[in-house]
């Protein structure tokens, strides 16, 4: 297991997990652990199907900018080589890929969602290819994957301009497959408890549980989600985030 990138496994799906606070810079580590991780996924006969999360604020922010300011042209031709193959090694990992992002996915981060099968994103997800703006164009298949995506002119007007798409929009010229909302401050509950929960005892994770059950009946979307339940069902809440 990696120490910045993990292959965790569950029920047949294995999520690749980035970790590298704050924002996931994709350095050459992340990059070398990704393609381990892609590996693994691809030969283990438990894993079914993978999803690709970077975490609750930031998919990935793109490339390690400090790491690469000093490069020369051959440092580049090296490292480009790597970090296309991490990617490719994601791309043909033989079972269906999903890319869940929330926050923001910029750069590398977007070319590593673009590298799977499908990408489901948050309500706050930010996607784009600012590299123009460093004096650079994509550099691991957001010249190739994302016009083959989205088409050529649409392509060329997120590359060209550097800009940023919120999830709206990425959903509107097909960058990604779907949105999906839920209650901001359940979803950070059960990060917390699931991965507190891990580095503890059973007894210990039941009562991480059970904190984070009680405090969410001081929030807003709890009311909301029982209340709609009530009502019409299950699905049906339009959550604030409070």
């Amino acid at each position: 297991m990696g120490e910045l990138v993990r292959l965790e496994v569950e029920d047949g799906i294995g999520t690749i997990r980035l970790d590298r606070p704050p924002m996931n810079a994709l350095s050459r580590q992340v990059q070398e652990e990704l393609r381990d991780a892609a590996l693994e996924a691809t030969e283990r006969h438990d894993v079914r199907a993978v999803i690709v999360y970077g975490g609750e604020k930031v998919f990935a922010a793109g490339a390690d900018v400090k790491e690469m300011v000093g490069w020369s042209y051959t440092d580049v031709v090296d490292a480009g080589a790597r970090l296309q193959s991490s990617f490719t090694a994601v791309a043909k990992i033989p079972k269906p890929t999903v890319a869940a992002i929330t926050g923001y996915a910029l750069g590398g981060g977007c070319e590593l969602a673009l590298a799977c099968d499908f990408r489901v994103a948050g309500d706050n997800a930010k996607l784009g290819q600012p590299e123009i703006m460093l004096g650079v164009i994509p550099g691991a298949g957001g010249t190739q994957r994302l016009p083959r995506l989205i088409g050529p002119s649409k392509a060329k007007d997120l590359v060209f301009t550097g800009r940023f798409v919120g999830a709206e929009e990425a959903l509107a010229i097909g960058l990604i497959d779907r949105i999906v909302s839920g209650p901001a401050y359940a979803l950070r509950a059960a990060k917390e408890a699931i991965d507190s929960g891990l580095d503890a005892d059973l007894a210990t994770g039941l009562e991480i549980e059970r904190i984070q059950f009680a405090g969410l009946f001081a929030t807003q979307d709890r009311a909301i989600g029982m209340t709609s339940f009530v009502a019409d069902g299950p699905g049906k809440a339009e959550f604030l985030g409070k």
